[in-house]
């Protein structure tokens, strides 16, 4: 099993990542410092959205589950779906990435 870094930490070096390789990255929605869940929106602008919710594998690594099907959904669609989880989970976290090469920048496999 793989260690957990604090919520708050694992989206600071996100967005250094992001900084470092001149990607956009802008924090949506602010959650519980320590364990809030994290939602990822990849935003492609006219090439749609992508909403990828963190979780953890068999063996406790860390995986990506895309939140908003195999496609990718409009951006009110994206918007939509992360509406629904923040009204269920008070903690989460929300970070928009802005580049059609976000996913390049993410540990973890996408499911």
């Amino acid at each position: 099993m793989e260690p957990r870094l604090r919520s708050g930490i694992w989206i600071q070096a996100l967005i250094r990542r992001c900084d470092g390789a001149a990607v956009s990255a802008y924090v949506l929605r602010k959650g519980d410092a320590d364990s809030g869940a994290i939602l990822l929106k990849l935003n492609r602008r006219a090439a749609g959205c992508t909403v990828l919710a963190q979780a953890r594998g068999e063996a406790g690594e860390l995986v990506w589950l895309r939140g908003t099907g195999s496609e990718p959904v409009d951006e009110a669609a994206a918007d939509a779906y992360i509406a629904r989880q923040a009204g269920r989970d008070p903690d989460l976290w929300v970070l928009e990435i802005d580049a059609a090469a976000g996913e390049a920048l993410l540990d973890g496999k996408i499911l």
